[in-house]
């Protein structure tokens, strides 16, 4: 079988993360980057990579299986994903959860009428994190869901915070609160609200004569990222984010505690501690990209999502090879 031939969007830590995922899939060939910049001003590490300006994927006709869309949720997939939808077979990782209805609605849509096939929100969470609280509502009915992210840097609400009028550089921590965590651990099944499991810290850099405290309502008052939680805005200098921000670390908990129908207790927990969240990020968009060229060869078509793909698409092995040494 021919290798997936790849395409990314943006060149930003995804695109980038991407990039360096393709050197570990034999399978897989990275084609081209598509940029909204000068191509020019784009350094990629690969030698002999092409670096082209994105009007050239209006054509349809780019000579790649499936694009990778590397923007960020807040404004550039919801508009992205739809419209390349209708052009080739697409990936993002769109993760503002509670859009994700109508995110889906609209890539569904251009993906049917035009025979492609999408899949959206994939990442770690949305993505991997989404099917470990499915098995874990399979496993225990009688239960309930925890998910606790960080500490580490979100790359979707540092985007949102960069995304103001003022501000020229950002980034946000997601701090799980612990109390909250080992109470969860503990089997007490506790009520916990949104602003009781996480806080948020933000490091910003301001443009030149920005208004701080209107840079910092918008902040904290951010619908889907920042208002329901307890939000902390620091303003600092460019230089003290490259020294003491730069690197790109996060993880998280999925638990799911309950118990059997004679009452015993049971808690199931799933962890992620990543150096870099691009990089882990990219890996999965990149196995899932397998998924859909293949889903695509069999005449799939619209959106998915990480629950419609069976997990044997992901993988460079065929079915007789994970049998043997993965089952």
């Amino acid at each position: 079988m021919a290798n997936v031939r790849l395409g990314v969007l943006g060149y930003g830590n995804l695109g980038r993360g991407v990039e360096l995922a393709v050197r570990q899939n034999d399978d897989i060939d990275l084609v081209a980057v598509y940029t909204r910049r000068d191509p020019e001003d784009v350094e990629v590490e690969t030698e002999g990579l092409a670096v082209k300006p994105a009007e050239v994927l209006e054509t349809g006709e780019e000579p790649i299986d499936v694009l990778i869309l590397c923007g960020g949720s807040a404004t550039d997939l919801p508009e992205q994903t739809p419209h390349y939808a209708s052009l080739y077979n697409v990936v993002d990782s769109f993760d503002t959860h509670a859009r994700i209805p109508e995110h889906f609605d609209a890539v569904n849509a251009a993906a049917e009428a035009a025979g492609k096939t999408a899949i959206i929100s994939c990442g770690w969470d949305p993505g991997l994190f989404s099917l470990n609280r499915l098995m874990g509502n399979c496993i225990l009915p009688d239960g309930a869901d925890y998910t606790f992210w960080g500490k580490g840097i979100s790359q979707g609400h540092s985007d949102a915070i960069r995304r103001i009028p003022g501000v020229a550089d950002a980034k946000q921590y997601t701090i799980p609160v612990e109390s909250a965590l080992e109470a969860v651990r503990s089997g007490s099944n506790p009520e916990l609200t949104t602003r009781q499991k996480h806080t948020r810290e933000c490091f910003v850099v301001l443009e030149k004569d920005a208004d701080p405290n209107e840079v910092a309502r918008q902040i904290e008052t951010m619908p889907n990222y920042f208002a329901d939680y307890d939000t902390t805005v620091n303003f600092i200098t460019k230089k003290e984010l490259k020294r003491n921000h730069s690197a790109m670390p996060h993880g998280g908990f999925v638990l799911r505690s309950g118990q059997s129908a004679s009452g015993a207790k049971m808690l199931i927990e799933y962890s992620l501690k990543l150096d870099s969240n691009p990089e882990f990020t990219s890996c999965v968009l990149v196995s899932y990209a397998r998924a859909i060229a293949r889903l695509s060869a069999e005449g799939k078509t619209g959106a998915l999502t990480v629950f419609d793909i069976a997990p044997a698409y992901l993988s460079p092995l065929d079915g007789a090879e994970l049998r043997a040494h993965l089952l």
